[in-house]
């Protein structure tokens, strides 16, 4: 069995992020798994500036998001990041976005994101600080 790496993190919906009819406009939904991948990077070391201080950037190159219900403002949601692990030269996580007072689902979503060095080359295989980054969160054996 595989261990699975969670982080939950709160978001408050703004008055600037709703449209006229009073619900989120659906490009902030990528604002608020952005804070999901940023909370569960700094809670498990694997932030943004971490790739970066090994000289590596890992830009999205897809998105996906279902929405499933609508969210107003005012609404506190929960953001639920999880990892998921592959072999493959990724970092791919899926979301759960929850709204906190009746924890009713509102939306899903995913991203895929690969690594380049900084001269914006993919990089084909997963870099080193990433295969030791499994092993001192537990996912390699």
């Amino acid at each position: 069995m595989s261990k699975t790496l969670k982080d939950r993190t709160e978001v408050k919906v703004r008055f600037g992020e709703v449209d006229s009819m009073g619900i989120v406009w659906h490009g902030n939904y990528v604002k608020y798994i952005e804070e999901g991948r940023e909370s569960f990077g700094h809670k498990y070391g694997i932030s943004y500036l971490d790739i970066y201080a090994n000289d590596v950037m890992a830009p999205v190159v897809k998105m996906n998001i279902d929405f499933k219900k609508q969210v107003q403002y005012g609404d506190k949601l929960i953001i639920e990041t999880e990892y998921i692990d592959t072999e493959a030269a990724k970092i791919i996580f899926n979301y759960k976005i929850f709204r906190k007072s009746d924890n009713e689902l509102m939306a899903i979503g995913s991203t895929t994101q690969v690594f380049i060095g900084l001269d914006r080359e993919m990089i084909l295989y997963a870099p080193q600080f990433v295969i030791d980054w499994k092993e001192k969160v537990g996912l390699m054996e």
